[in-house]
């Protein structure tokens, strides 16, 4: 079972955030390959040598880094170039409009192809209907996420689904 955790740009550059996930995976247990860090093109506007760094010292750690809202900001592709993500998360904004607008659709299906051709899985966000499934599944998306695949809930609902005990840790 995979963690994924949304990192902001303001957690990026505050403190020594590789040594705080280093002891947050101490402290939990958790495998570094286990984890998924999401960043979006927000956290490489700045500093963009100081982040990359950080994002190798991260994947030198076994932590897997996907780009997340992929298509929204200025500057994937060279991103995409600089750095090799383990995902691509397709915005929720192009899934959205499958249906209704074209272009969304040639720009999903653009997407999956430029990934698929730098062998980068890809993850769509936001899938809510049947015919965005099938149009996703049509073109080779390996993940999906949203209300159709299952609705946010507690973590113990989700590992009795798939026959996980936890157990859990009682802070004083």
């Amino acid at each position: 079972m995979q963690v994924a955790v949304d990192l902001s740009p303001v957690q990026f550059q505050a403190g020594d955030l590789e040594r705080s996930i280093h002891q947050i995976l101490l402290e939990t247990g958790l495998t570094p390959t286990r984890l998924e860090v999401e960043i979006t093109e927000g956290v490489l506007i700045g500093d963009f040598t100081r982040a990359l760094n950080l994002l190798r010292r991260l994947k030198a750690l076994g932590i897997r880094i996907a780009m997340d809202d992929f298509g929204t900001g200025y500057s994937s592709l060279s991103y995409l170039q600089s750095f090799p993500f383990d995902k691509i998360k397709i915005d929720r904004s192009f899934i959205s409009n499958l249906e209704a607008t074209p272009k969304s659709a040639e720009i999903v299906r653009a997407v999956l192809s430029l990934a698929h051709a730098l062998k980068i899985p890809v993850i769509a966000e936001g899938v809510e209907t049947e015919a965005q499934r099938a149009f996703l599944a049509r073109e080779a998306c390996e993940e999906m996420q949203g209300y159709l695949v299952g609705r946010p809930d507690l973590i113990e609902r989700y590992l009795d689904l798939v026959s996980v005990a936890v157990e859990r840790r009682l802070s004083a």
